[in-house]
């Protein structure tokens, strides 16, 4: 009978052991489905040594007491495991900056170690973006801008139709791309600010493993770092992606459900089929 024996992280000098600065997985918690107290711990026993990060997607966090919040974060700790807002922090400025500094200091005393800042969404100029970063630099957390690239995809012609009239699509002869340069730019003064990580959102850049935007994530890549960035990957076929193109020191947001899968893209004694050990349900995914 064959012996197998899993992987060190000390035979993988490309990933070192916690904390990481690279090859970074960090899972999104409680959004979309309820995950329990008892379903973490079971996923930080069996999984401690591969998960990161644990991000309260969506701004889940302001919808649960916070009691269960500081108990999910302290079993978070308890397996080395840093613990995000999310992007919900930018709902506290239309109260006005004291309310902001008020969540700051609440995020604190609950024991969260990063806040994440949906830059999409602020609609700020940029000196008070990098304000936020410094305020909550200064509470003693760390901060996480979130960028998105907007792409125009739309096929459908604009003009004058009947409500509701099927017009047939024509081929788009051009594309418009937010000004990538422009994000960079952002994101690298929120890193001189003292930001982190920039977290680049799926949305038109990587959604999608058969739509992805290779120049896009490779001019990010090249003017951030890799170490300095970290890309949400929809679905395991994405992660394959990111994995294959930039290997395993690439940061990567994930579902809780695919943290083994990614886990099993990143090691080196796998290879390039991955079918042996994912099972062929993987790539229908």
């Amino acid at each position: 009978m064959s012996a197998y024996r899993w992987k060190s992280f000390h035979e993988n000098e490309d990933r070192p052991e916690k904390p990481r600065r690279y090859g970074v997985t960090e899972m999104r918690g409680p959004n979309h489905t309820l995950l329990t107290q008892n379903v973490l711990q079971d996923i930080f026993e069996s999984m401690g040594d591969i998960v990161d990060g644990l991000k309260f997607a969506g701004g889940s966090h302001s919808l649960m007491p916070k009691s269960f919040v500081k108990e999910v974060i302290d079993v978070a700790h308890q397996h080395d495991v840093y613990v995000s807002t999310g992007d919900w922090a930018e709902n506290l400025l239309r109260k006005g900056p004291s309310a902001f500094k008020e969540y700051v200091e609440e995020c604190k005393s609950l024991g969260f170690d990063t806040i994440e800042l949906n830059v999409g969404s602020l609609g700020m100029p940029e000196e008070t973006l990098l304000r936020l970063v410094r305020l909550i630099k200064s509470g003693g957390l760390k901060v996480k801008p979130l960028f998105e690239v907007k792409v125009n995809e739309s096929d459908i012609p604009i003009g004058d139709r009947a409500f509701g009239a099927y017009v047939v699509p024509r081929p788009r002869s051009s594309e418009f791309v937010e000004d990538v340069d422009l994000l960079i730019r952002r994101a690298e003064r929120c890193l001189e600010a003292g930001a982190d990580m920039i977290m680049i959102e799926a949305d038109d850049v990587c959604k999608q493993a058969d739509s992805m935007r290779p120049d896009i994530i490779a001019k990010v890549i090249g003017r951030l770092g890799v170490e300095k960035t970290m890309f949400e990957a929809s679905n395991p076929r994405t992660s394959e992606w990111f994995i294959q193109h930039y290997g395993p020191r690439v940061n990567l947001f994930v579902d809780h459900s695919h943290v083994m899968d990614l886990e099993c893209l990143r090691g080196r004694n796998l290879g390039r089929n991955h079918a042996s050990v994912l099972g062929s349900s993987y790539f229908l995914l």
